[in-house]
């Protein structure tokens, strides 16, 4: 191989999962307050209840396309008796409408982004580099789709190229020849969406790691009357629970 492709398909997947989770451990330790999303919801509400939903759901169900194509091995689907040609066309089939809704929602939420005057004034640059790498691997993805359905150029079975090559990635032995051989809009959809987690770590994508777990272990809240009219309910105050005056 050239120095090139061994630079782009040896070399790029180890920064970009360096990157990845170096970043967040960086994040998570020195830049832990501003780990959100600074949600513009209070802003604009109505667009985003659509917009939002339809994103977040077509993106988790091409990530769950993602998973199950990339890390699943042909030979075991071919073992449950599921043909090459059936997981074909359901692959194709849903993973076109996800990829569909996702760039239905993402368009949306973009318009609400530049024509809602306080919400565009939040957004930053990082929000905006982000953006135009984020709509470009979605854009990849849905070209690579397209290439492996046989609509543009020839009809290509990733899950013996790109497959095999993700998963060499993952066990640290590398096999560059495999995404070689791949259609060109499958390498460009990789080359893009290994940058995307170059610098995912650094914008508002991570919150998608987050999860308010602590909520469901708080302590309760509780709450105390000020207005002198005694503590709200017809049960008197138990013993260490005073009303305090002010």
């Amino acid at each position: 191989m050239s120095s090139t492709n061994i630079l782009l398909w040896s070399v790029l997947p180890y920064i970009a999962i360096s990157s990845f989770v170096i970043g967040l451990m960086w994040r998570f330790k020195y830049d832990k307050f501003n780990w959100t999303t600074r949600s513009s919801q209070i802003y604009e509400g109505k667009l985003l209840s659509i917009a939002g939903p339809l994103f977040h759901l077509g993106l988790f169900a091409v990530i769950g396309g993602h998973i199950v194509g990339l890390l699943v091995p042909q030979s075991f689907t071919d073992s449950w008796g599921l043909s090459h040609q059936a997981y074909h066309i359901g692959a194709v089939t849903m993973g076109g409408a996800a990829g569909i809704a996702t760039l239905v929602g993402i368009s949306l939420l973009i318009y609400r982004r530049r024509t809602t005057a306080m919400v565009f004034a939040q957004t930053t640059k990082n929000d905006k580099t982000m953006y135009v790498f984020l709509v470009a691997t979605l854009l990849a993805g849905s070209a690579a789709t397209l290439s492996s359905a046989g609509v543009i150029g020839q009809e290509h079975n990733y899950r013996e190229s790109v497959a095999p090559w993700v998963r060499s990635i993952l066990t640290l032995r590398p096999n560059g020849e495999l995404m070689m051989a791949s259609p060109i809009a499958f390498r460009v959809h990789a080359v893009i969406g290994m940058s995307l987690f170059i610098i995912w770590p650094f914008t508002r994508l991570v919150h998608a790691l987050s999860a308010p777990v602590g909520y469901l272990f708080r302590p309760s809240i509780i709450y105390r009357t000020r207005d002198g009219r005694g503590i709200a309910g017809n049960r008197k105050a138990r013993s260490g629970w005073e009303r305090i005056k002010y």
